[in-house]
């Protein structure tokens, strides 16, 4: 070791123990070093030459798919024309991409559509999403489909769910709310919860149609507003 490293390391123990650290451990370290850069490329490669391309391909089934879906062709949607592929395709073929898990949604849709319950709870289940627009809507969409097929308890879970996603959507939530206090009040005949969720609506959406509407319901339950 030269005069000048001997004196650096004297001036500076940390120094000292870093290069102690490296020649006791350095064929660990190198060996960790190069995992992380062979997985942090192989993740790149990944992305770039499979994942990628197989998006953009994904994107592109589903494109005619949609076209059905928006015209209410909902067969065609869900199995495809012979010539392009529907939901179904999509999902099974792409699974993992955006474009397969838009189609969950998509087909969970046209499945509530056919009255085909159980297949639209199962493929709205599998959708994902960060937004909570979208997913308010699925969670209502999914109460309907319990609703329709006979499960009101799970239909109330998931309307309650719908309505509290985003509090800041003055113009949906309070429709899913009303949609659980209904539910609650004429279908379940649970007077307390529906009592409860009337005037939630009406504390948090005040101006709302269906904090209007509330007060009616509420009425009819011998629950009337404090004249102040």
């Amino acid at each position: 070791m030269s005069q000048e490293k001997q004196t650096a390391l004297s001036a500076d123990p940390s120094l000292a123990t870093l290069q102690l650290f490296w020649q006791n451990n350095r064929k660990w370290l190198l060996f960790a070093i190069g995992t992380v850069l062979l997985l942090g490329g192989g993740w790149f490669a990944y992305q770039q030459f499979y994942q990628a391309p197989r998006e953009a391909k994904a994107q592109d089934a589903l494109f005619k798919a949609e076209e059905y879906y928006r015209m209410d062709s909902i067969q065609k949607a869900l199995n495809g024309d012979g010539q392009f592929p529907g939901l179904l395709k999509v999902i099974s073929q792409y699974d993992g991409t955006d474009a397969a898990n838009l189609a969950y949604f998509y087909a969970g849709n046209c499945y509530l559509k056919q009255d085909n319950y159980e297949k639209a709870v199962q493929h709205l289940s599998d959708f994902r999403t960060s937004e909570d627009m979208t997913q308010a809507r699925t969670y209502k969409l999914m109460g309907d489909a319990y609703a329709d097929w006979g499960k009101n308890e799970k239909a109330l879970e998931y309307y309650l769910k719908a309505g509290r996603q985003f509090k800041d959507d003055e113009a949906n939530s309070p429709e899913y709310l009303f949609l659980a206090a209904y539910l609650a009040d004429r279908v379940l005949k649970n007077t307390e919860t529906a009592i409860e969720l009337y005037q939630e609506i009406k504390k948090t959406y005040p101006r709302s149609q269906q904090a209007y509407d509330a007060d009616n319901y509420l009425a009819q339950l011998g629950v009337y507003e404090d004249p102040k």
